[in-house]
């Protein structure tokens, strides 16, 4: 028996391993610096020239801007729209569009996307770049795409070879090391009625990018997140904190939860995968934040591909808005302030294992080629009909050379409602700080400020 039993433990060992794919060749890495960017976007403009190439991104600040300042002023304000579509003509566009803004253009008439000429302005530090490049031909997913290895702190993946490969490129994309804002959350209902979900103070950390020179390791928290509420009234002094590790498998989301009635931290297991967020309403779930965070063992991904789309981008005139009211409009938020400009996206597609449990089943997701931030998804229930859709809203701290999708939207196309998380233009924009102390990151933090 004993003999059988460590038989099949090695044979477990070779079959595991056998699930490691390998990194790119030498010769097709090569390609990174030259036809395409050091992190895989490909570096040419496109055949009609409406997507620019690129040439390194925007890293000058416009005139207007403050140093120091967190709130950063439109770079392209005085621009118009080079294209108008709406419900009468998205037939025409809509191999460029994702299949929720379809859905909006044709469902709900003041819907409209103002289409804008096209910047490449994501920029990133030079040693986070020169870690994507070693990764090409070092890094490898493993256990069927659902960990990493041998892994440096930047895009794991430049040329991805499968569908988890980019999935992971979004999880580990570079948003900066720490972020701390202030930030508001608006759900809009059917009937059209803007409400408060959430005020709340919100800290955001990658800690792998704390040392650039060192591999991520399997049981490394690669994102954690604690938010403090402070409004409205009947959600003040409550907390929470998310931390997830690059292997998902050996080290599940660890969650945190303060209720200022309880008066203690309780371990929230449940604040993943498809848990109803109730900062939303109902509208979305907890891997819709961001578009998606959280493990990927419970979908098969599939790498559809590169396209052309039309996708939020360049949105400093929403992310940097002070007024949510002037945002959150009935069905949808208001065209006027939503930029939207033509760029390669890689295409993934996530279709639900079997036997796995979750209410989406199946998610396409459409991510930045020069950010690997995942611009938009749709979301598909059990019959195939569309469900739901999201939307991040990059905008570049020029400042900073960082990427940044703070505010993101999520429609329930079934319930006819919206939700809006991220709006931070009312106190101040987005702040770059110092990393928090292992303390601060202690569960038992929550307790200290979850005073009502």
């Amino acid at each position: 028996m004993k003999f059988v039993k460590t038989l099949m433990a090695a044979s477990l060992a070779v079959a595991m391993a056998g699930t490691a794919h390998a990194a790119v060749s030498s010769a097709e890495a090569a390609k990174l610096g030259t036809s395409l960017t050091l992190v895989g976007a490909e570096k040419a403009a496109n055949a009609d020239g409406s997507i620019p190439a690129y040439e390194g991104g925007l890293t000058t600040a416009p005139a207007g801007f403050k140093s120091g300042d967190s709130m950063r002023p439109d770079p392209f304000a005085s621009e118009q729209p080079v294209l108008v579509i709406d419900g009468k003509n998205v037939d025409q566009y809509k191999d460029k569009l994702t299949a929720t803004t379809v859905e909006l253009a044709k469902r709900y008439p003041g819907f409209r996307v103002d289409v804008f000429q096209t910047h490449r302005t994501v920029a990133m530090p030079k040693p986070v770049l020169d870690n994507a490049v070693k990764n090409a031909t070092g890094a490898k997913s493993a256990n069927g795409g659902l960990a990493i290895e041998n892994v440096l702190p930047g895009v794991p993946f430049p040329i991805p070879q499968s569908g988890a490969e980019a999935m992971w490129n979004h999880l580990l994309r570079y948003q900066g090391v720490t972020i701390n804002s202030k930030y508001d959350s608006w759900n809009v209902d059917a009937a059209g009625t803007a409400t408060l979900a959430t005020t709340g103070q919100a800290f955001i950390n990658y800690p792998i990018y704390e040392d650039l020179n060192k591999p991520i390791a399997n049981t490394d928290v690669y994102y954690q997140m604690k938010l403090y509420y402070s409004g409205p009234a009947r959600r003040a002094g409550e907390a929470i904190m998310l931390k997830d590790a690059a292997n998902a498998v050996e080290q599940p989301r660890r969650a945190w939860q303060y209720l200022p009635g309880q008066r203690r931290v309780k371990l929230a297991p449940s604040l993943a995968y498809d848990t109803p967020n109730p900062g939303t309403a109902g509208a979305g779930t907890y891997d819709d934040v961001f578009v998606f965070n959280g493990a990927l063992d419970r979908y098969d991904w599939k790498l559809v591909g590169k396209q052309e789309m039309i996708v939020p981008y360049n949105t400093y005139e929403l992310t940097y808005a002070q007024d949510p009211k002037s945002l959150t409009t009935p069905n949808h938020l208001a065209p006027d302030h939503v930029r939207w400009e033509k760029h390669r996206v890689w295409v993934v597609e996530g279709t639900l294992k079997s036997g796995a449990r979750h209410i989406y089943a199946k998610r396409r997701f459409y991510l930045d080629e020069d950010s690997w931030v995942a611009l938009a998804s749709d979301q598909y229930d059990a019959r195939g009909q569309i469900y739901r859709g999201s939307f991040a809203f990059l905008s570049q701290s020029y400042d900073k050379e960082v990427p940044d999708t703070t505010p993101f939207v999520i429609y329930d196309l079934v319930g006819n409602s919206y939700n809006i998380n991220g709006i931070v233009g009312p106190y101040g924009g987005i702040r770059y700080i110092d990393p928090l102390t292992k303390a601060q990151w202690a569960a038992e933090s929550l307790a200290g400020a979850g005073i009502r």
